[in-house]
């Protein structure tokens, strides 16, 4: 005997819902002051220096890695890189991995905890690090001709603020590798554990596009990843060129 399955638009719904159930709603209940103030205590805390564990169990950092190193995201074609929310280095690591000396990279983090795990994890003086928040980043327009943001925009109640920076301080024609938590079910509790929220793919589309930033190519960190509907929204984004007279 065959069991009919519920209609598609019903699945949607309940999925609806039950993200809805599990996703953290803080950020709706505080101030953005007082949210900040708690994800950089999050951040400089225990939590915080679990990050570089939890990326190799959730796969984050191995597959960021093979994203860079195969040349689906070519972080080699870059001289100064920004990375912001660098956290404890996880990707700062696959950057240094993949370009020279004369790269210039600066990594940023609203902890300065997290800053200095990086530092000591790395041992490297290739970085500058600056603790400093994405939505008031201390430099001048025009500055780099790539920035790497690997799940940080959720952070913000509005992504605005951050996009618009980091269109403020990418070069004309340079890119952004923007990764972000994603309104899927896995999202949801992604966003519980790190206190952030999620975004819809048209929604986050539209405020890179608001921003300055238009959505190049979309990336995934392997097939199953793409299959699935795992791993969060990644994407290449640019800053375009000015257009020029005829």
């Amino acid at each position: 005997m065959s069991v009919s399955r519920p209609p598609s638009s019903t699945r949607a719904r309940v999925a609806k819902s039950l993200r809805r159930l599990v996703q953290f709603k803080g950020m709706e209940k505080t101030s953005a002051a007082q949210y900040r103030n708690h994800v950089r205590r999050l951040y400089d805390g225990p939590q915080g220096a679990a990050i570089k564990f939890s990326s190799v169990l959730s796969l984050h950092d191995p597959l960021v890695g093979r994203m860079l190193s195969s040349g689906q995201f070519d972080i080699a074609r870059f001289q100064t890189i920004l990375d912001v929310g660098s956290g404890s280095g996880q990707i700062l690591k696959h950057i240094l991995r993949h370009t020279t000396k004369d790269t210039t990279i600066v990594a940023c983090d609203l902890s300065p905890q997290m800053l200095r795990r990086a530092c000591e994890r790395l041992q490297t003086e290739r970085v500058d690090f600056v603790a400093a928040d994405m939505t008031h980043l201390p430099f001048a327009d025009n500055s780099f001709d790539c920035i790497t943001c690997g799940w940080v925009i959720e952070h913000l109640p509005e992504p605005s603020p951050g996009l618009k920076e980091m269109a403020r301080v990418l070069k004309p024609g340079g890119s952004l590798l923007l990764m972000a938590t994603e309104d899927t079910i896995t999202g949801a509790l992604s966003s519980r554990t790190w206190k952030c929220r999620t975004f819809n793919r048209l929604e986050l589309k539209g405020a890179c596009e608001a921003a300055g930033l238009e959505w190049h190519r979309p990336l995934f960190l392997s097939r199953f990843h793409r299959a699935m509907r795992l791993g969060g929204i990644l994407v290449e984004a640019v800053k375009p060129k000015p257009a020029t007279g005829s």
